[in-house]
């Protein structure tokens, strides 16, 4: 799945001292965490683990993958400043050792995985998760193409197969009572990368 330009792309995004994404926890992920009461969690896609160290520091026990081992580095370096503990691997989802109705939630915070595969990936990932589980899912809609060709500064992909609408959400997570399925409009303020006016997409589905 992973050609050498994606995997790329982010080891030098995160080889960078600074946060390319900043340290504290997207704001859509805290909300939906506060309501929960918390046990395992998984972060797909995670980068730099500043969803991850936020949700271990609230007592989950926080699993995480990325492709960039730049990525990990930073999220360990993150995890020990707050003085706790995630297990974050480097790989593939294909190749990594999750188990079927491991986690009771797992969190896609602009888990934006190429076009060719992200789908799959999603169907792969609902395995992980147990009956009565969430997914919590924020990510760049397809009409935030609008958005980038005014201000760059937001950050997302550039590429519409790469963005997603709430039909595709509806199709690779069939199996789950919708709490809350909707795009809209947000401000970002997210460390280099993400800044300004954009659009979402907003998913929290419980597994049946």
């Amino acid at each position: 799945m992973t050609d050498n330009t994606w995997l790329n792309r982010w080891d030098d995004r995160y080889d960078s001292e600074q946060f390319a994404y900043g340290t504290d926890p997207n704001h859509y992920l805290k909300e939906q965490l506060n309501k929960l009461i918390p046990g395992s969690i998984l972060f797909p896609a995670e980068g730099e683990g500043r969803n991850a160290v936020f949700a271990a520091t609230k007592g989950w026990d926080v699993s995480a993958f990325d492709i960039s081992g730049n990525g990990q580095k930073k999220a360990f370096q993150l995890a020990e400043q707050n003085k706790v503990g995630i297990d974050y691997q480097v790989g593939e989802l294909s190749m990594l050792n999750y188990s079927k109705e491991q986690f009771d939630v797992i969190a896609l915070i602009y888990a934006h995985f190429p076009a060719s595969v992200k789908s799959s990936i999603h169907q792969m990932l609902n395995q992980y998760l147990r009956k009565g589980g969430f997914i919590i899912f924020e990510a760049f809609s397809k009409n935030h193409l609008e958005y980038i060709a005014k201000d760059e500064k937001v950050g997302g992909p550039k590429d519409i197969e790469s963005l997603f609408s709430i039909d595709e959400i509806k199709v690779d997570f069939p199996n789950y009572n919708i709490e809350e399925l909707t795009e809209t409009e947000i401000e970002l303020n997210e460390g280099l990368f993400h800044n300004g006016t954009g659009s979402v997409i907003r998913f929290v589905g419980q597994k049946i």
